[in-house]
């Protein structure tokens, strides 16, 4: 069976190192064999704010198809101020609401996760040295893709992975990035 890879660039600004990564995580999948397809931050509009029971922007519903659609997801973002941008955490708390990526039982502390089944990975790039991140902060914005994001609705991770410092990286280093997304893409398929 085709394995179906939905890639979200979750960067504000097109033709950032994000997109090339996604990219090149695209290729390496679409090597072995995957269906897969990439939306991007930069070219959607979605509303700012989420309430329960607001009908969803255009663009946002086609985020959730992709989602539906996939086996396996992708996501690769920017990590600022500690953080994911804040257009693409309003993506996500308006695309992974409740009855499409979870359900909470009742007044219990139990939920359906709605995505299960699914793999995921993660690339998020830094100005802050993986090291430093890892040793002085204790990986923050990993631990949240992986567990408050990924495991809450379903999602099992496979890699969530920093590449940093982007701001001091030299060519050689971008390179060998640009490798590894290729190699994960072509490992999710």
């Amino acid at each position: 069976m085709t394995k179906r890879i939905f890639i979200w660039v979750a960067h504000p600004k097109a033709g950032s190192l994000n997109a090339a990564l996604a990219e090149r995580y695209a290729k390496g999948a679409r090597a072995k064999g995957a269906d897969v397809r990439i939306m991007h931050l930069a070219d959607m509009a979605p509303e700012a704010g989420y309430s329960e029971g607001q009908d969803l922007s255009p663009d946002i519903q086609v985020w959730q198809d992709n989602i539906s659609w996939a086996d396996h997801v992708m996501i690769v973002h920017p990590y600022w101020w500690g953080a994911m941008p804040a257009q693409a955490k309003a993506v996500m708390d308006a695309g992974l609401q409740s009855g499409f990526a979870y359900k909470y039982h009742g007044r219990g502390l139990g939920w359906d996760k709605l995505l299960d089944g699914r793999t995921g990975d993660a690339i998020i790039t830094a100005d802050t040295p993986t090291w430093l991140d890892t040793l002085l902060y204790r990986s923050p914005g990993r631990r949240v893709m992986r567990n408050q994001v990924m495991k809450f609705v379903g999602v099992k991770p496979r890699n969530v992975v920093l590449f940093g410092s982007v701001k001091l990286a030299k060519p050689e280093k971008i390179a060998r990035w640009l490798s590894r997304a290729e190699s994960m893409g072509a490992a999710a398929a």
